[in-house]
Order: structure tokens, then sequence, then C-alpha cells
């Protein structure tokens, strides 16, 4: 799937993607600064869109760390399976309401989301954000990109400590917000 493909899956979904462009590099970078990816073992992505978040955490992935990635688009999922084959990336088709569905039990190290949660429904946010925190192990985080600072309440909800990041080299500009 090409980029124009992408592009019209983006617009064509704004309110199961929540975005008017793909995430710049530098909103990847600062939302990836956040995260010590030497030593951790899982890594769940939640949102994975067109695999821009998704290939700068597997630049960062120790050779034998599991990313899992969940996506609702079907045509996301088709074209990040082919960008990603490796072994220790799994592209998930589903919603990330599931994901202790699909942990087995195991503690996450990160759980880096790029989801709107200004469109989700309530009780499904309640349930994603849940099984975030669940799913963390006791030195996990779970980091958000977002374009409303007003989501800070949101995440302060679930999650004791949240800081809060900012910069403007994204359309639109963005926070990202880094809970424990």
């Amino acid at each position: 799937m090409g980029k124009s493909d992408l592009l019209l899956e983006l617009y064509s979904n704004l309110s199961t993607t929540g975005a008017l462009s793909f995430s710049s590099k530098a909103l990847v970078n600062k939302m990836l600064s956040h995260a010590e990816f030497k030593g951790a073992k899982l890594v769940v992505e939640l949102g994975g869109g067109d695999g821009s978040i998704t290939e700068g955490i597997v630049d960062r992935l120790d050779p034998d760390a599991e990313l899992l990635v969940f996506e609702i688009s079907k045509s996301f999922c088709d074209s990040m399976e082919k960008l990603f084959p490796q072994k220790n990336v799994r592209i998930i088709n589903d919603s990330a309401e599931n994901i202790a569905k699909y942990l087995d039990g195991r503690k996450v190290d990160y759980v880096l989301s790029s989801l709107p949660f200004s469109f989700i429904a309530q009780e499904v946010k309640n349930q994603i954000l849940t099984q975030s925190k669940v799913a963390l192990n006791q030195n996990g985080f779970f980091i958000q990109i977002c374009y409303s600072y007003m989501l800070k309440t949101l995440f302060k909800k679930y999650f004791d400590h949240v800081n809060t990041s900012f910069t403007l080299k994204n359309l639109p500009p963005a926070f990202v917000m880094v809970c424990r």
C-alpha cells in the first residue's frame, strides 16, 4: 500500500485515526526519547497507523525484545505486516481494549499510544487505560501522543504521575504524556 493509499485510509476514518497527518519524525523521536528500550523485553504500541512510530520502536528494540502493535484498520495492518516482517514484531488487527487477551499474563515495559482518546467512547477508553495500567510491570510507562492538553486529566484518573512535553515540529503540534 502506497503513501497515498495510507493517506486516503487516514482521512476516510478520521473518527478512528483522530489525526490530520501521520506523526512527524520529530514527534516520534520526542515520544520515544521518554523510553529506555535497552533491556526492555515486551513493548506494546496502540494505534500502529502507517508504522512511523513502529519503525522508531523497532530501530531501538533489543533483538530479543518483542513488540505487539494493535491497529483496528485492516488496511494499516496489511501495510505494516509488509513493512515489519521481523519475527519479534506482531501486528494485531484488534482493538486496544483487548490487550490482556494477547499478553498471556506477561507484563509490559512500555505501552506507547497514539490513540485518539478524544474520539473514543468512554467505556472503551476506560477499558484501554485500565488494561494498559494492569499490563505494565512495576517500572513500566504508558506514553501517549495527543493534541489536547485537557487529556492529562483523563490520564491522571489511571496513573499517579503524568508528565507532559510538547513539540511544535508536527502538524498539528502535539503533546507527549508520560504516565506512571
